[in-house]
């Protein structure tokens, strides 16, 4: 099927078959054009996704592996290829489930009840702490959206911290305000939502959401070592958002609570919290 040429923008009726060659990456033969008015030819391998991707059949398997609590060393071990490769990938990976679930959350029925927290990781150090407000729906446990932000350390590190790497700007506020814009365009204005008692959240909430309902429950301690999000003591208000928050550190290798898989860059944080959204709604859930 001959497509526009990429680099002109000629239409169909410019462009002529132009042969083809077997991909070498999966033995697929792939038609070839040529554009007579640019005078140069391209494929249709062109307009895919990975196009120029040497080792593209390992995708799913990286993907999986990634959302199972492996760690990147170890993939690359059990595929037999570099770090650098698994690195790149997951990069990839990252962007191409960053469209998919901006496609899913407004694709979408209207919400009309979720839940919202912070879950606290670091990057490269417990001196650089970060923040990860989520939303999610109370019902099916989706996750609805997300923002990761920088926020200066606390307690006994805070002095350490700021030391050794000086002043670091909390990003929590604007981040969640973020969060809850794009938020108040998919979700019903008098929608029921929920969180602990963080005193942080009340002013967010009245600005983007004046005509909801407001529910806050008094946070508790965990029921198990290493999993803070599963709570003791009977009853969970917010179980949805606390279960899938135990269910993201138990299988994002970065963010168990135990470990010594660490994340050196908030952007590549940002990669495996797309690609575990899209393996969660579309897999895990479905």
């Amino acid at each position: 099927m001959k497509r526009d040429c990429p680099y002109c923008s000629s239409s169909k009726e410019k462009v002529s078959n132009h042969g083809h060659f077997v991909r070498a990456s999966d033995q697929r033969i792939m038609a070839r054009y040529y554009c007579t008015h640019c005078c140069k030819s391209f494929s249709q391998a062109t307009f895919q996704k990975c196009y120029r991707q040497k080792k593209r059949k390992l995708h799913p398997r990286i993907r999986e592996l990634i959302n199972s609590s492996v760690s990147q060393r170890r993939i690359a071990r059990i595929l037999k290829v570099s770090r650098t490769t698994v690195a790149r990938k997951i990069k990839l990976l990252g962007l191409h489930s960053d469209v998919k679930n901006f496609k899913y959350f407004h694709s979408r029925s209207v919400v009309t009840h979720f839940q919202f927290d912070d879950l606290e990781t670091f990057e490269h150090t417990k001196c650089k702490p970060l923040s990860i407000t989520m939303a999610v729906e109370t019902e099916t446990r989706k996750i609805i959206g997300y923002e990761i932000s920088r926020m200066p350390a606390k307690g006994k590190l805070a002095k350490i911290a700021r030391k050794k790497y000086g002043y670091r700007e909390d990003e929590r506020k604007k981040r969640r305000n973020l969060l809850f814009k794009d938020l108040s365009q998919r979700v019903s204005p008098v929608a029921e939502i929920y969180s602990d008692e963080n005193p942080h959240y009340p002013p967010t909430i009245r600005k983007w959401f004046p005509q909801g309902t407001h529910k806050t429950t008094k946070g508790r301690r965990g029921c198990v070592v290493g999993q803070g999000e599963l709570k003791a003591g009977g009853y969970d208000p917010i179980f949805s958002l606390n279960h899938t928050y135990a269910s993201i550190r138990d299988n994002i290798k970065q963010l168990s609570r135990r470990t010594w898989c660490t994340t050196k860059k908030a952007e590549r944080l940002r990669d495996l919290i797309n690609i575990y959204i899209d393996y969660h709604n579309n897999v895990l859930t479905a």
